[in-house]
Parts: C-alpha cells; structure tokens; sequence
C-alpha cells in the first residue's frame, strides 16, 4: 500500500472507530509505529481534524466527515453484486436498503465506470432459485428477529424439530434471548440462549411459527462474540455407505453437510458421514432410492429397512 492510499485508510479507520493508537493502526497496515506518527502528522498539515489524547489514541473531531470517496472499477462491481446478494438473501428492509444504495452507487460513478461495471456484471450471475430464497414468512421472521437483537429483547416461538424426541413430538415452546443470525448451508439459523434448555442452541427460521417479540430485556454475555463462536461439535456417530457408480458423481456434487470422506470402490464410492444420530440422514438416503446401500451401524440399516418396508405398504 503506498503512503496516499495509506492516509486515505486512516481516516477511513478513524471514522469508523473513536479512538485507536499508533500501535493499532501499525499493526492494521503493517506498518512502524513511527510511519504512523509522519502519517498523521502529514493529515493534520493537510487540514485533517485529527486530536491525539496521550496514552489513549488518535481521534476525529467531532463532526468531522471524509469527503465523496470515489470508487475503482472492481471495487463498483464489488458494492454493486453485494447489493444482489442482500436484496435476495435479507428480510424487506434490507431489500429496500441493498435497492437504494445500488442506485446511489450507480449514480455517483462516471460514465465510463458505470458503463464497464455494467458490462462486467452482465458477465456473473448471482442465481438464486426458488428453494434459495428466503420464503416471505422467513424473511418475517427475519425481520423480527433482527429487531430484537438491536433492542435487546427475548423472543418466543413455536419450533418444529426435525427429529422427534422420544414422546414422538416434534412441537415446543421456546423463549429465547437472541444473541446473532448465521446464513448456513443458504438457510438462516438464529443462535440464542434458549430457556428450555438452559444453553445456546441453533433455530432454523423456516422451522419457527408464531413469532412474537416480548418485553423482557436481555444483556449479550460479554464473551460472547459471533464472529468466532463454533458451536460444540457432537457428531459422535459414523455412519458407512456404499454409494452406486451410477449416482457418484451426483452424490459428490450434492455436498452434504455430514459428509466426511470419499473412498473409490469397485462398486462406486464408500462414503463416511459423521452425525448426531442416524436418523438425521434417513430421508437423504431414502432420496437417492436403490442408489445407496448402509452398511454400518446395522441399526441405521434396519432403520431404513423399515421405513421402506412401511412404504411398500402404502403402494
């Protein structure tokens, strides 16, 4: 990064933040502490309103705002598919928000950029069929859920579990405080202290009805930070299946998300996958029909040669 480009960040890193040290802008521009000090003093003799506070850092007067910056070409196209991207993928406010700022975008850049950012969008498409767009009653509660978080608010909602508990139901109630939202594998997953279960747990928002934002305030758990959160891996199960050389190369493109690792076979594939319980990939087996053979555990086996035999019933 040459020094323009590198006083031009500064202020960007300064407006973005109140107050940050030398030693925190070297380390972000990889940099010397001392090239920071000739970089601020250089800002300061160009008109920049920039206040050093010993022992605490560099700040923005108050009310001090960086010009128009202007855009290059990558960077325009960048802005312009991520607007796509939210307009698709966010609840209708961010729709509305990712549309105006496109046309913001659009706008403010001349001619000649606008013309080949046109034309270099022409050449990507982000495609998003039927099945990866939020449907409306999930970008409500999209919405919803993404209100609560800024406010500091619990939730409750009926859940529908994919796999029933013991009882045979798959229904409950939960309140829950809701700490962030993850778009995983194209489906949004709220991530929240819930109260039934005393413990963050993962909700799928196609699988929550009747939505309701409560009164009763809750406080982020100060070591809480979504960015690196991982959730407990407890995927303790191995489940081994023989996979036809007719339907390989389909099953390799299917990229399941329990997938583990891949073996060439005289037959086709021998494929582990890693789970909670088998159960959790019955109906993915039972999809794939005469294709797929399990072969461990047995009791995953005769799982599935139940439920065949139960639809053989049926026809």
């Amino acid at each position: 990064m040459n020094k323009m480009d590198r006083l031009l960040a500064i202020v960007l890193e300064l407006q973005r933040n109140k107050m940050l040290r030398a030693e925190d802008l070297a380390a972000t521009f990889e940099t010397s502490v001392r090239t920071i000090y000739r970089d601020i003093q250089a800002l300061s003799e160009a008109g920049v309103s920039i206040i050093g506070a010993p022992g605490q850092g560099y700040s923005l007067i108050e009310g001090y705002f960086l010009p128009p910056v202007s855009f290059t070409l990558d960077e325009a196209v960048t802005l312009l598919i991520g607007t796509d991207f939210i307009e698709q993928r966010f609840d209708a406010h961010y729709g509305n928000k990712a549309r105006s700022s496109k046309a913001k975008i659009e706008a403010i850049l001349p001619e000649a950029i606008r013309s080949e950012a046109s034309q270099i969008r022409k050449s990507f498409r982000l495609f998003a069929s039927a099945e990866d767009i939020a449907p409306i009653q999930e970008k409500a509660c999209l919405e919803a859920i993404r209100g609560a978080i800024l406010e500091g608010r619990k939730i409750r909602f009926r859940y529908s579990k994919r796999i029933a508990e013991a009882d045979g139901n798959r229904q409950s109630i939960r309140t829950v405080a809701p700490y962030g939202l993850v778009l995983h594998h194209g489906s949004w997953v709220l991530i929240a202290w819930c109260e039934l279960r005393q413990d963050i747990r993962h909700f799928r928002l196609s699988r929550m009805r009747e939505l309701i934002n409560l009164e009763d305030e809750f406080i982020l758990p100060a070591d809480f930070h979504l960015e690196v959160y991982q959730p407990p891996d407890d995927r303790n199960v191995h489940v081994l299946i023989l996979v036809q050389a007719d339907i390989a190369d389909k099953v390799r493109e299917s990229n399941n998300f329990y997938m583990e690792t891949i073996e060439e076979h005289a037959e086709g594939l021998l494929v582990t996958f890693r789970v909670r319980e088998p159960g959790e990939l019955l109906q993915w087996v039972l999809g794939w029909g005469g294709g797929m053979v399990v072969l461990e555990p047995v009791s995953f086996r005769d799982q599935v040669r139940n439920e065949i035999e139960i639809m053989l019933k049926r026809y």
